[in-house]
């Protein structure tokens, strides 16, 4: 499986584009292979420094397989859109490959100040573009231990559980270029 990153990495950085994806392999921060878009080969997501000193969010790009021509080519490229960062425990950025060829995208504050937090979004591959089908949120007060929140929201049909109780929304097919938190917090009642 380490090759075949490593030949996904390789493959990746010699078809992107320069200024979306060209980056040296120490500013990835996560990345998670599977198959996006179901055609049975492995597809890539990855979580990149910008690379500079500015102190912006991360970039998300996506890459997905083109068999015929034995190479990996950037389909959706999100600078600076993702919270973390490494040099603090517990603020780094994770993705996971999920069975059903979908992926995670975990963003979270689990070790500095009182207020802790985890964020979750499950990217699906439809209609030949990435969307946010599922959104989950917790959040705890390491001083008061009433104020507490929680939400898993099914976005694409806007049915979900808030502090284990139902809700429902307005269900959305929501482009995850076009994604803004807000959209699944207003229906989880979580406030800023």
């Amino acid at each position: 499986m380490k090759s075949l990153i490593a030949a996904l990495l390789l493959s990746a950085s010699l078809a992107a584009p320069a200024a979306a994806a060209d980056f040296p392999a120490e500013r990835i921060m996560a990345m998670a292979s599977g198959d996006w878009n179901k055609d049975g080969t492995p597809d890539l997501a990855l979580v990149a420094t910008p690379g500079d000193d500015s102190g912006d969010d991360n970039g998300l790009y996506i890459y997905v397989a083109k068999p015929e021509e034995n190479r990996l080519t950037l389909a959706l490229a999100l600078p600076r859109t993702v919270w973390g960062n490494l040099t603090m425990f517990g603020q780094e950025p994770e993705l996971a490959a999920l069975a059903n060829g979908s992926f995670t995208l975990t963003t979270k504050n689990d070790s500095i100040g009182r207020d802790r937090w985890r964020q979750t979004l499950t990217i699906a591959h439809r209609n030949f573009d990435f969307i946010v089908a599922g959104y989950t949120y917790s959040s705890y007060d390491t001083l008061d231990t009433d104020a507490v929140s929680d939400c898993d929201l099914n976005v694409l049909t806007g049915k979900g559980k808030a502090l284990g109780q139902p809700i429902t929304g307005k269900a959305q097919f929501v482009l995850l270029k076009d994604w803004n938190d807000e959209i699944a917090r207003s229906i989880c009642g979580l406030d800023n």
